[in-house]
């Protein structure tokens, strides 16, 4: 009897991807999706965007090369693209300009896309082989999968740190806690709820950009990237924002957070899985989006403050 050798796992088939693009910027995504294990199978400049993506068989990969493009162009073309990958389960990975953040994620943004800006090339590679593990087709080389897997474990657990702490100092104000928090943050998406505020006293805005400013500090006497803490900068920044009654937009808000444009991005797209940001697209200007505090998470600020009060403290 004859027996069939096991097949190697890690000669399993490439990811597909279509990359969209202008002929002379597809070096870069070539490089990475080779490193990554994918296979091109269709390249679109952007004109045949309309006509010709989402023709493709199977689940690829769409590949964005944004940079340098356009405002109109990508006004008119991003919406397409998200389109088509939302209703075809798509994952996207976009490669933007930092002054197009706003124009980019007034329509492209969702769980289902990753935006980098100014990305190295491992940062291609890992964002690639992410979306190739979610669309279902493994990348041939899972080195780079398991160190951005590892990544973003970590921002999740950061996220669900502060959901969970938001949520405690709540129920510390004798509130009923709405549902007992689950491991992953998608469960605190829905399970975090820190009820009505309790303190009825004002909240002044200038307090809490006193406690940004304070933060800022720490990196003009000590090193950059020791203070690193992207979500806790992001929320303050939202919650005095509200408090003054003006919105922030996508680009502001990556500057608030004190890191990289990509990496804030990524966070801001788990703080808005999470249940803690809301994205509001402006009504005059469809070409931009202004992020906010969830309605929870504005509570669960507010009984922050409230107890930093009670016990003396300065906002942290």
């Amino acid at each position: 009897m004859m027996f069939e050798p096991a097949a190697d796992p890690s000669a399993r088939e490439p990811f597909t991807a279509v990359l969209v693009t202008d002929p002379n910027m597809a070096a870069p995504a070539m490089e990475s999706m080779r490193l990554a294990g994918g296979r091109l199978i269709s390249q679109l400049d952007w004109s045949a965007v309309p006509t010709r993506l989402g023709r493709q068989a199977g689940r690829p990969v769409i590949l964005v090369e944004a940079e340098g493009v356009a405002e109109p162009v990508l006004s008119a073309m991003l919406p397409r693209i998200d389109a088509i990958a939302s209703t075809l389960d798509l994952e996207v990975v976009a490669v933007i300009d930092a002054d197009a953040i706003d124009t980019v994620t007034a329509t492209l943004f969702g769980p289902s896309v990753q935006l980098l800006c100014e990305p190295t090339l491992a940062d291609r590679v890992a964002a690639l082989a992410v979306a190739a593990e979610t669309s279902g087709a493994a990348p041939i080389h899972d080195t780079w999968r398991e160190g951005e897997a590892a990544r973003l474990q970590r921002l999740n657990q950061e996220v669900a740190r502060i959901a969970e702490v938001l949520s405690r100092l709540t129920r510390r104000e004798g509130l009923p806690p709405s549902g007992m928090l689950a491991a992953d943050v998608e469960d605190k998406r829905d399970a975090f709820d820190p009820g009505p505020a309790t303190d009825e006293q004002p909240i002044d805005p200038a307090e809490v950009r006193r406690a940004i400013r304070a933060r800022r500090l720490r990196d003009q006497f000590l090193s950059q990237g020791l203070f690193e803490d992207p979500a806790w900068d992001m929320i303050l920044d939202l919650f005095a924002a509200e408090l003054e009654g003006v919105q922030v937009s996508v680009s502001s808000l990556c500057i608030a957070a004190a890191v990289a444009p990509t990496t804030a991005l990524r966070w801001i797209n788990k703080m808005v899985d999470a249940g803690l940001f809301v994205r509001e697209p402006d009504p005059f200007d469809r070409r931009r989006a202004f992020m906010a505090l969830s309605d929870r998470a504005s509570r669960g600020m507010r009984a922050y403050m409230a107890a930093t009060r009670r016990a003396g403290l300065a906002i942290a």
